[in-house]
């Protein structure tokens, strides 16, 4: 081998090595952007809807004053129409393929809905608007999370990460929020929300194309699941302590007000209460695996039942205030655990199906009950009694829980 020609094999070499190194500080670069651009969005969406819902109830009862009843309606609107309109969304992303155009253009729909809020003072109007706000919105997390998950795998990524940014939007937004509505009245809520979604829907643009859809089998998943006694259960556990949990969001912000605190003080406990999600979140996993996630559950489960009924005892504003980081118990610890049973105890073929339905009765059905019949208490009574129907609620979650326990051990001795 002349030594020409090992020169030439080196400088070749060399120049790959240099254009190798150029390409994958351009793949660095790029993917670097993409995550900015995630984080951004995440940390939009989720503003958006924290400086909405939490105080929502609060203008519906103290601006344009609606009864309990009214109240409770209009809030339990938006988790009954989430149940039939997702699967709508997914069907309709996955026949244009073109999930974030179907995002953009209902981003742009969500904010447009949440501004014609501030416009109207008539009870039957809200109710369409709730219902036309709910439709739209019901889209936004699961095509988001579809498009974020698909990104994550093709390069390794740790969707946590990004996710993580909208519980921080969420926390700083019940502040930030609490604090213009203070100023300038709670009418605010609704620009911000408009504005904030409309900003939203500019970064959707810059989302990678492609998604990844899970496809729910529900005729063929549904029949086999209401068999196994297990999983019936535990979806009437995750209606009593779920319900709540979500209810929680509606009426919070009228309790803090009804007990002397201000707009400033709702944001302040929302942002002390999600911003304990995250810690717990982090952890879950390894206590999972050293305590078992049935006993996990019954953990946060009966935590959570003990902070509604100290609020139904009508406590000081701090002590109120001190107790909101409860909730990295109840939802940091119950989510990860709840999720990773029911894909555990179902069949492998029917595992998107049960995660389905879990979430409708948790997050639909539940959420749905608890806002109801809170606003139907409320109407008679204080919000503190509806904190104690909450309570009510979680405990009998966690005697069934405890019931689940025992039938696990003995199915196992």
């Amino acid at each position: 081998m002349s030594l020409s020609y090992v020169l030439q094999l080196g400088v070749h070499y060399k120049l790959q090595e240099i254009g190798g190194s150029k390409m994958e500080f351009a793949l660095k670069k790029e993917k670097t952007s993409l995550k900015v651009v995630f984080i951004s969005y995440y940390f939009l969406i989720f503003f958006g809807i924290g400086g909405l819902f939490p105080l929502l109830s609060v203008y519906l009862s103290d601006v344009v004053k609606l009864s309990g009843t009214q109240v409770g309606i209009i809030m339990s609107i938006s988790p009954v129409v989430m149940i039939f309109a997702q699967p709508l969304w997914g069907i309709i992303s996955d026949y244009t393929q073109q999930p974030r155009l179907v995002l953009t253009i209902t981003l742009l729909c969500t904010g447009i809905a949440g501004f014609l809020f501030s416009l109207t003072t008539d009870y039957y109007v809200f109710v369409l608007l709730s219902a036309l706000l709910a439709f739209f919105q019901s889209s936004l997390i699961p095509i988001s999370d579809s498009i974020t998950l698909n990104y994550v795998q093709k390069v390794h990524g740790d969707y946590g990460s990004i996710r993580l940014w909208g519980a921080i939007g969420f926390a700083i937004s019940v502040l930030t929020v609490g604090r213009l509505a203070e100023v300038f009245g709670l009418h605010v809520i609704f620009y911000v929300f408009a504005i904030i979604l409309v900003l939203a829907s500019y970064l959707a643009r810059y989302l990678p194309k492609e998604s990844q859809t899970m496809q729910v089998r529900l005729r063929d998943g549904v029949s086999q699941l209401v068999k196994m006694p297990k999983f019936v259960l535990f979806l009437v556990i995750t209606f009593l302590i779920f319900g709540p949990i979500y209810a929680n969001n509606f009426y919070f912000g009228l309790y803090i007000t009804d007990i002397g605190g201000t707009l400033t003080g709702v944001g302040l406990a929302f942002l002390f209460a999600a911003g304990s999600e995250a810690p717990f979140m982090k952890v879950a996993k390894a206590w999972i695996s050293r305590f078992g996630m049935l006993h996990i559950l019954l953990l946060s489960a009966f935590i959570s039942g003990v902070r509604w009924l100290f609020y139904f005892m009508e406590p000081p504003l701090g002590a109120v205030y001190a107790t909101t980081v409860a909730q990295g118990f109840s939802v940091g610890l119950f989510i990860p655990a709840a999720l990773q049973y029911v894909r555990d105890l179902a069949p492998v073929h029917v595992r998107v199906t049960a995660v389905s339905i879990y979430a409708a009765v948790g997050n639909g059905l539940g959420s749905w009950f608890c806002t109801f019949f809170g606003g139907l208490i409320l109407e008679t009574y204080t919000t503190s009694t509806v904190y104690g129907f909450f309570g009510l609620l979680t405990f009998l979650g966690c005697a069934l829980t405890l019931l689940l326990r025992n039938i696990e051990q003995k199915e196992r001795s």
